[in-house]
């Protein structure tokens, strides 16, 4: 059926053009990008090319025409389009992405680091890019790759593949603040994305890292006041965790801590994330947010127990839930501290 209606799509084009009906290059490629997430990209190849042709220096049209090759596996195609892209004043930060994407693809990861690097120097502030060199060091086992994650964020917090990849690289090491802190922004900011679970899951392990060394001291060797401050505010909780994490002592724990921290550090250190969580308990729906997180990822049966004991509560979660679009402001990066120069 659906190869029937990208043929019967196909034909109307074909007739239209045929007939001397003339469109837009703009609107060939709505056009085009309508039969890209139909997945017929032989279809959106032959508009895009004829767009091209109506708008040949348009960036856009460009990207889309090295995105749709890309789709259909023809990396030297997508390259053959991108790269004079990529030389132009007007290249943006996605032009340099989709270009060392396609060397990666190509098999040349050097090419690929070579062009990222471009791109940062052009784009410093740009997440996509950063994401994108971090993401190319770590294949390579290059822990450097952190640092480019650390400055996606700081340079572009609503950027939410920075933290996904920093969550997942803090968890790995002996860090027991920031695998937390960015995993439960991830998922705030892509609560329906297919790598969500994977998160929660981190999440949920992340907490029980946090408890079972009761030695905070060697936690902030960075000597990190953001740190300090969340690991003086959650190990007053040591004894909620002592018979065990699960989504109830998790709401215990985290209700007391977001307590704590508005009157205590709220002010020193305004966080989006800890402002949702106190809205949320405000709205008396933080516990159905944290069956949300742990109940689900813990034992799902027991998380269907709880949504039908619970519906009311569970309704108003998600009528929050819908809809809702998660930002984080710009000034809120703690991880790494400024040093001011006298």
């Amino acid at each position: 059926m659906k190869a029937l209606i990208s043929a019967f799509a196909g034909i109307i084009f074909l007739f239209s053009t045929l007939s001397g009906y003339s469109q837009t290059a703009k609107e060939l490629q709505e056009t085009a990008r309508s039969f890209m997430q139909q997945g017929d990209f032989s279809n959106a190849g032959l508009v895009l090319s004829r767009a091209t042709a109506l708008d040949p220096q348009n960036v856009e049209i460009i990207k889309d025409l090295a995105i749709n090759y890309q789709l259909q596996k023809d990396n030297k195609k997508a390259l053959e389009a991108i790269k004079p892209i990529i030389e132009r004043e007007d290249a943006d930060d996605q032009s340099f992405q989709i270009a060392g994407d396609i060397y990666y693809k190509l098999g040349e990861p050097k090419e690929a680091e070579k062009v990222y690097r471009r791109g940062l120097k052009k784009y410093p502030a740009s997440g996509i890019i950063n994401n994108e060199l971090g993401e190319l060091l770590w294949k390579q086992r290059d822990y450097e790759a952190i640092k480019y994650w650390e400055k996606g964020i700081e340079m572009e917090p609503n950027y939410s593949k920075n933290y996904y990849n920093a969550c997942k690289f803090y968890y790995f090491t002996t860090d027991k603040v920031w695998s937390i802190v960015y995993g439960e922004t991830f998922i705030n900011m892509e609560p329906l994305n297919a790598r969500t679970p994977e998160i929660k899951s981190i999440l949920l392990e992340s907490y029980k890292k946090l408890f079972i060394d009761t030695d905070y001291s060697k936690d902030n060797k960075e000597k990190n006041r953001f740190t300090d401050a969340f690991l003086q505010v959650i190990k007053k909780q040591n004894n909620v965790a002592t018979s065990g994490l699960n989504p109830e002592s998790l709401t215990m724990i985290r209700t007391r801590f977001i307590l704590d921290w508005y009157n205590n550090y709220a002010t020193l250190f305004p966080n989006k994330l800890f402002d949702l969580q106190r809205q949320l308990l405000q709205e008396g729906i933080f516990e159905a947010y944290n069956q949300w997180i742990f109940g689900i990822t813990q034992n799902l049966a027991t998380y269907q127990t709880w949504t039908a004991t619970h519906s009311e509560q569970n309704n108003e979660f998600s009528r929050f839930q819908k809809g809702r679009i998660y930002k984080v402001p710009t000034g809120q990066y703690y991880r790494i501290e400024k040093v001011t120069k006298k």
